[in-house]
């Protein structure tokens, strides 16, 4: 029997991941909770553009507008996967305690496709004494909601996988890691499975604890800022004369020295540079950050996830973090200068 598998926020990642494992699995069993686009998804679907896979790519998963409604679905087949992609905010009820009527210990596994750092520690305790899988994944696809269920993605897709905690779990769980990259393979889709997918948490966390917060708090894509950086052409090539440059980069080292006290000793200059590479091979006006995207619609961004996270794990480790406390602090600020215009 195909697994069947829960979307919990049918947003632009989310909306591909619906149309990519509609390649493996059948429509029918998948299910997206969906929000600000539930009349037109349910109505007409999913429309994919994308310059990897084609555009004008369609998929029709059963859509419904909450976690009850879902599982009713769930009543003659358990869902084997809920796939978490919204946001990873602080809610109330937390988004652990949302998908919870939807889950079948023993059947379901949760997987996390969010941004951030220590996440998972929410769902860990709330389903401790269930067996209940917990995937931890990191998200490589540029996806962005251009109109109502119509979505834009751009360049790359890349998934790493691997479950919370990486040791001490049952056999059961690491083989609903595996499947679930098996099932994406099937899908054509680039899956990866880890020993401990932590290490790809912190290596992504060097570019969205840096750029997400700088580039929301200035209103400019990362080449915008760096090109106000000074330096021969804006300084962009120029990496020593570019403050700008060497401010994201000071950013990245203090994320990195968390890291490596955390024993993830290969997160260091040598990803922090390859990271900077990336950027600074872009064109004006380069890319647009979550953060900056959210910011500019005045919505609330994921603050806490990647950048508080961090900050109260370099608290426990002692580590001297000045500028990243700072920029958390302001991205407070903005996020709450959000809810005051309201």
């Amino acid at each position: 029997m195909a697994p069947k598998i829960l979307i919990f926020g049918a947003g632009g990642v989310g909306s591909v991941y619906c149309w990519v494992l509609s390649r493996a699995i059948p429509e029918s069993n998948i299910v997206a909770i969906c929000r600000s686009n539930y009349e037109v998804a349910s109505q007409s679907g999913f429309t994919i553009n994308s310059t990897i896979w084609g555009s004008d790519l369609h998929v029709r998963p059963r859509v419904v507008r909450s976690v009850w409604e879902a599982a009713a679905e769930s009543q003659s087949q358990p869902f084997d996967y809920i796939v978490v992609t919204s946001k990873a905010l602080r809610t109330s009820p937390s988004t652990a305690e949302l998908i919870y009527p939807a889950i079948t210990p023993g059947k379901t596994a949760v997987v996390l496709m969010q941004n951030g750092i220590g996440i998972e520690e929410e769902y860990a305790s709330l389903y401790a004494g269930d067996d209940v899988p917990i995937l931890s994944t990191v998200v490589y696809l540029p996806a962005t909601q251009t109109a109502p269920a119509t979505i834009e993605h751009k360049v790359i897709e890349h998934l790493h996988i691997g479950t919370y905690p990486a040791s001490g779990v049952p056999e059961t769980h690491k083989h609903a890691a595996q499947a679930f990259v098996d099932l994406l393979k099937t899908a054509g889709a680039t899956a990866t499975l880890h020993d401990d997918v932590q290490a790809q948490r912190w290596g992504k966390l060097l570019v969205n604890g840096s750029w997400n917060p700088i580039c929301a708090l200035t209103r400019l894509r990362d080449v915008q800022f760096m090109r106000s950086g000074g330096g021969k052409h804006g300084g962009v090539k120029e990496n020593e004369e570019n403050e700008a440059l060497q401010l994201v980069r000071d950013v990245m080292l203090e994320i990195a020295s968390v890291a490596q006290a955390c024993g993830y000793k290969d997160v260091d200059e040598k990803v922090i540079d390859f990271q900077l590479g990336r950027a600074t091979s872009r064109d004006l006006p380069g890319i647009q950050p979550s953060m900056l995207a959210d910011a500019l619609e005045m919505k609330s961004i994921e603050v806490d996830a990647i950048i508080g996270n961090t900050v109260r794990i370099a608290r426990e480790k002692k580590v001297p973090i000045p500028m990243l406390r700072t920029i958390y602090l302001l991205a407070q600020g903005l996020n709450a200068s959000f809810s005051l215009a309201k």
